[in-house]
């Protein structure tokens, strides 16, 4: 079985540059180029959404020559994103607090969703500056504007309602999360559309995640006995 939609935390991108004797934006830049190469594989495989984790709020933290020079890669990458939508028909959304971002960048940003928004192959969703906490507190403020509007009432309240003030709103939850580069984490990413995904960590960085790693993926949550508490049916025990 091939999950629907797959979430990937794209790790190890500085220690993969490091251990070939390069800086880390080298890696960077080549794993910004894996983007393109994952996002063919995975819908050829029947994937039909892809949400890969760009840059975090805690990002910010990180050296400023670092920092400028991923923003200044991410505005190239999602700026050539253009002709690569329009080839392989790939419906782009940015995820994430985009307002702390240059305002040219989220112009760009906002070309290139409403561009491809009628594609119809790939639903590509790239979060930057995203962290799942600050969306939902960000989702909470919608919520509890409307509410106070008197939109809705406190009754109406559901879990449904609540996904719809995500950023993530009108997205199927991720049937299978995969990080990438050893680490067993999931750094504030997609808490809540997480609840009952399958998790899979492999030691291969992000820039030599391939075919092969991605089908092992694959292959591994296909193997996995699921189960949903009654959600969806079966042993109630998750």
């Amino acid at each position: 079985m091939v999950p629907n939609h797959v979430a990937i935390i794209l790790d190890g991108n500085g220690r993969w540059a490091k251990a070939k004797g390069m800086p880390r934006n080298y890696g960077h830049t080549m794993g910004a180029k894996n983007v393109e190469v994952i996002s063919r594989v995975a819908y050829d495989m029947g994937i039909r959404y892809l949400t890969l984790y760009a840059f975090s709020t805690e990002n910010w933290s990180r050296p400023q020559s670092e920092v400028n020079a991923l923003m200044k890669l991410l505005d190239s990458y999602l700026k050539n994103c253009l002709k690569t939508a329009k080839k392989n028909h790939i419906r782009v959304r940015v995820i994430g607090d985009i307002t702390r971002l240059d305002e040219k960048f989220q112009q760009n940003i906002r070309e290139l969703e409403a561009a491809s928004m009628d594609y119809d192959g790939l639903r590509l969703q790239i979060a930057i500056n995203y962290g799942s906490r600050d969306e939902m507190l960000r989702g909470m403020r919608k919520m509890l504007m409307e509410y106070e509007a008197g939109k809705f009432s406190a009754e109406e309240l559901s879990e449904s309602r609540f996904a719809s003030y995500l950023d993530t709103a009108g997205i199927p939850d991720p049937d299978l999360l995969i990080r990438t580069s050893g680490e067993q984490r999931l750094s504030n990413y997609l808490l809540w559309q997480l609840a009952y995904s399958e998790f899979y960590f492999t030691d291969t960085p992000w820039p030599d995640f391939d075919e092969q790693e991605l089908k092992r993926a694959v292959e591994a949550y296909s193997a996995r006995e699921r189960r949903y508490g009654g959600v969806k049916g079966g042993d109630s025990n998750v």
